[in-house]
């Protein structure tokens, strides 16, 4: 009799404390969900705020002509005329030269910043992008019309700052799988933006407040960066696909040893036998998986299921570098950027000349601009649901073709590819004809066209290759586009000098240079053709694997 008491407590306490566990797990998974909301949204912020600044120049400029930046160069200028119009080109050339350097320092130091966090993780990388962030701030707050060369290094911390901050909440987009690609835009449209910013500067230091306030305040909000980065950003990299019970960031309170974060987990230290099962599920050690497959296949003793399983020789980043998709996405991308660039950097004196130097009328329309810019969140992610609908078109396709689900993704990067060509050519177009009212609708062509230009570029970065080289070649085309983004600087002392200021027949050849773009989603359509043939000839899917992982992937 005694017994049963003791059994029937048994079975009560046994059937009761996998409830309380479930709870607990319940409980945690709600948890992380609200913390990769967090991490989604603030990540939002951070790249609209603060990333892309450096596009809005053309605000920043009207303010900085405001406080005689430069100004000594006009008064140079008017010297050598007879008439009493002051001639301010050289000045703007000086403007024109601070964003080239800058703009080139926010593409050609990607590789070397996507290198250091490719190494180092992505705590390492926000922790230089806030110091090089608050620098540039800090220069520009101290800077004045005597100390106007500060520009230039502070311009090149901004960018250096910038794309960090871009380049490590990409990644984000991994914690949410199926909207991969439509988050990796998001983040991109919000780094365009951010140009915005100085257009807020600009309204309000026409209201009285000074630039030294405006920048020392976006100086001190380094606080919040740093908090972000130790709460809800992961100390290495987010993996995908995600592993079960993924965790990242500094938690205030204590875990159990099954709800440790993925670094931990991944920590050869903190690994002991109670948690071997849950470090295999976790993918946290491949070697120890590939050992472990290995004497299982040879105790079997089939040396055709060895080879059939073998996993897929590792693709070199110099393999990827070398290939004809991304020697084609290279030309794609420069072009087009050139065309902005340009742009950018000479809107305001093209203003100007339009406006027939009415102050006022310049400064709406830069007004105008700025607050196009800012809708490029919004039509970002376009971009992103194109490829994420089309991608999911091709793959219930190719399931009853066989065709593997990496070809499928490629595939849906064609259509996206073409549209962003032909929006930038029909940008380039307007942007060629010498009347100020069609500026307008050239400001919504052109940050369309933009949009789609660095969200599908980083989208197809992270479809057509691997995903371990994702930050080195991210870097990488970035680097070498900014190499071609110096051309701006020719285009415009042409413009000011044999074309006396008249930009038209650099706009017209730019717009034949637009054309060139559209090799490259040629080039990827004729790649998955040829892939989808290797596919069928080989007559299975599980022998193209290993072929396709040379350059697709999935971030």
């Amino acid at each position: 009799m005694p017994t049963a008491p003791r059994s029937v407590l048994a079975l009560g306490s046994e059937k009761e404390f996998p409830q309380d566990q479930q709870g607990s797990a319940m409980e945690l998974r709600g948890s992380s969900t609200a913390k990769r909301l967090a991490t989604l949204l603030s990540g939002l912020v951070e790249c609209m705020c603060f990333a892309g600044v450096i596009f809005g120049w053309a605000s920043l400029v009207y303010v900085l002509k405001g406080m005689h930046y430069f100004e000594d160069l006009c008064m140079s200028a008017a010297a050598n005329q007879t008439s009493n119009v002051t001639d301010c080109s050289a000045q703007d050339e000086q403007f024109s030269l601070i964003f080239t350097i800058g703009s080139f320092m926010n593409n050609f130091m990607t590789f070397p910043t996507g290198y250091i966090f490719d190494r180092f993780g992505t705590t390492a990388a926000r922790l230089l992008a806030i110091s090089a962030y608050t620098t540039g701030t800090l220069l520009i707050a101290f800077s004045s019309a005597v100390t106007a060369l500060m520009l230039f290094p502070a311009l090149t911390f901004l960018s250096v700052g910038g794309i960090l901050f871009i380049l490590t909440n990409m990644q984000v987009g991994n914690l949410f799988g199926k909207h991969r690609s439509t988050i990796i835009t998001l983040y991109n449209g919000a780094f365009d933006s951010s140009s915005a910013v100085f257009l807020v500067i600009k309204l309000l230091y026409e209201q009285g407040l000074s630039l030294r306030t405006m920048f020392l305040f976006m100086s001190a909000c380094s606080a919040w960066h740093l908090i972000r980065t130790f709460f809800l950003m992961p100390r290495s990299h987010i993996p995908y696909p995600l592993p079960p019970g993924y965790t990242y960031g500094v938690s205030c309170h204590k875990r159990s040893r099954s709800y440790r974060t993925y670094e931990e987990q991944r920590s050869p230290k903190v690994l002991d036998e109670n948690d071997a099962e849950d470090s295999d599920n976790l993918h946290a050690d491949p070697a120890l998986e590939e050992n472990s497959t290995n004497k299982g296949l040879v105790g079997i003793g089939d040396a055709e299921t060895a080879a059939n399983l073998k996993a897929p020789a590792v693709v070199s980043f110099w393999s990827c570098v070398f290939s004809k998709l991304f020697f084609w996405h290279l030309v794609w991308l420069s072009v087009m950027q050139l065309r902005h660039y340009l742009f950018i950097g000479t809107l305001n004196p093209m203003l100007t000349q339009l406006a027939e130097g009415d102050a006022a009328l310049v400064s709406s329309y830069t007004n105008a601009f700025a607050f196009t810019q800012f809708c490029g969140v919004i039509c970002a992610p376009w971009n992103g649901l194109i490829l994420d609908r089309h991608k999911r078109g091709h793959k219930k396709e190719g399931s009853s073709q066989g065709v593997p689900d990496s070809l499928a993704d490629l595939r849906s990067c064609v259509l996206s590819l073409v549209i962003t060509v032909l929006q930038c050519v029909a940008f380039s177009i307007c942007a060629s004809i010498p009347v100020l009212p069609v500026q307008y609708a050239t400001f919504i062509l052109q940050v369309l066209s933009r949009s789609f230009l660095y969200g599908g570029n980083a989208a197809f970065l992270a479809i057509a290759f691997p995903l371990e080289h994702f930050g080195k070649l991210y870097g990488l085309v970035m680097g070498l586009s900014a190499v071609v983004s110096l051309l701006q600087y020719p285009c415009f002392s042409l413009i000011r000098g044999p074309l006396n200021g008249d930009p038209f027949y650099v706009n017209i050849g730019l717009v034949v240079l637009m054309f060139l773009a559209l090799v490259n989603p040629v080039m990827v359509w004729l790649e998955c053709k040829r892939r989808q043939n290797e596919q069928h000839i080989a007559g299975s899917p599980a022998l193209t694997a290993g072929k396709k992982e040379g350059l697709e992937s999935s971030i």
